[in-house]
This record gives C-alpha cells, structure tokens and sequence, in this order.
C-alpha cells in the first residue's frame, strides 16, 4: 500500500502505515483521530470545514452524533500532539467553520517510493537550540536587513554616484534598491513584531512569502559594494558571501521557531 509522509516540528504521520510518530516513537492515536488530522495535513494552513470532515470521514447517510464525534477526534488530536485550542501549536479552531492546521508540513516520498533529495533543510533535520536564541537571532536578522535597507536609503546621492561610475544604469539600479528597500522595511517589520509577540501562524506566513523574500534578499546580498567608496572590493566581496546564506539560516531559524514553540527553555 502506498501513501504519503508528513513531517511537522517532531512528528511523522504515515498514511500507509495509519501511524504517528514522535522523534521515531509512535504515538497512539485511533483511525478516525488519524484520517482527521491527515485532512488537516493535506491543506497546511487552509481551513477544513466540518462539512467537508462530515462528508469524508461521517458520509451523508451515517446517523450518529457527528459534532461529538468529531470534536472527540480533534481532542485526540490535540492531547497526542501536546496541543492546546487555547493556545494552539498545531490544530487552531476557526470559529463557525472548521479547523486549520497551523504549524509547517513538509510532505514526505510516498512509502515504497525512493526518497528524493532537497537542498532545503527539513524540520526534522533541524537540531535542537533555546526557543530564546532561536527568537533572538530571528530579531537579528530583521534589525541587520533594516539598517541596510535604511543605510542605503539615508545615502541615495552617493549610490546613485557608485552606480555612474560602474557604468551601470542609475535610473533602473536606483528604482530596484528603493521599490525593494520600501517592501522589505515593513515585511522586516512584521516578522520582528511576530517573533516579539510569539505568533503562532509565523511559520506558514513565512512559508507563502519565502520565495519572493528570497528573490529580494539575494538581490541586497551584493549591497556590501554600496560601501565601495570606503571598503575594499575584497571586503565587500567577503560580506556578501555570507549575505548570499542568511536567507536560508533565516528559513531555518523560522522552522526552529515553530519547533521549539511546544518546548519549554
């Protein structure tokens, strides 16, 4: 039989198998607990309807308590993941409409199917660390791309100089450094006040704005070279290298934070 894996934080759900794991252990959680939080799964922070659990997992034509039974699954859900609706990790309750999963999935090879490789990191390939130094570097980051994006906005006349001298067009390179320096300043500040405040839906917020950040963030790799005028062109090099791998460390850390968010420090 096959079927797919997902990933989140600690935990493995195999569909084949109709297990839950957690780092490796199998949690007990019955068959229908299970096909409910595989829903869940499959549409990562979209809402799932109680009509739609009722149609899939009840059918039409069951007579039974169906709002019991389904609150019942979701209670399972909840006490197998460590989970709370107060304060939700994983399964947040939608009010008059269903439930959405919150934390990020990472959809695993099918089972009899050969694993294939990313170059990205996996939640469960992250290791360990202080949800405080996780949310600490987290607010770092954000305050290292605001001082540049607000650097280089205080020193347009000069950029605009580095550019005529690189015989490179100021009037396109000027429009791309402020249009992108005047998105990222409040996307900065969003994912600073939601790591400051512990936001639960950071990770899938995160997640459906990564690859443009990503765009934009290897873009401002190179802007050690705005700096031409008063380092060398080996330093400035240097610096962007690193540059070109905070965004991943970025997505790594964003993963740790959701993680770590059922861990005590």
């Amino acid at each position: 039989m096959t079927g797919r894996i997902f990933r989140f934080g600690v935990f493995e759900a195999n569909e084949a198998s109709g297990e839950l794991r957690k780092r490796g252990v199998r949690i007990k959680l019955h068959s229908q607990p299970f096909q409910v939080l595989l829903m869940l799964l499959d549409k990562p922070a979209g809402v799932v309807t109680r009509e739609e659990m009722r149609q899939r997992l009840w059918g039409s034509d069951t007579f039974v308590d169906f709002d019991h039974g389904l609150n019942t699954a979701v209670n399972k859900i909840r006490e197998a993941l460590g989970d709370s609706a107060s304060v939700p990790r994983y399964v947040e309750t939608v009010p008059g409409k269903g439930y959405r999963f919150i934390a990020p999935v990472t959809p695993g090879a099918p089972e009899g199917a050969a694993e294939t490789s990313t170059v990205l990191t996996e939640p469960h390939e992250l290791p360990t660390a202080s949800r405080r130094l996780v949310r600490v570097l987290l607010l770092l980051i954000q305050a290292m791309y605001a001082a540049f994006y607000l650097g280089a906005l205080a020193n347009l006349s000069e950029i605009h100089d580095i550019f005529l001298e690189a015989r490179l067009d100021p009037t396109i390179f000027m429009a791309v450094l402020v249009a992108t320096a005047a998105v990222l300043i409040p996307v900065r500040l969003y994912i600073a006040g939601a790591v400051a405040f512990d936001f639960p839906q950071l990770p899938s917020k995160f997640r459906t704005i990564f690859p443009a950040l990503l765009v934009m963030d290897l873009v401002w790799a190179v802007s050690p070279f705005l700096l031409i005028h008063h380092v060398s062109t080996g330093l400035a090099l240097g610096l962007s290298a690193p540059l070109v791998y905070v965004p991943f460390a970025q997505r790594s850390l964003v993963l740790m934070y959701s993680v770590n968010r059922s861990r005590k420090d």
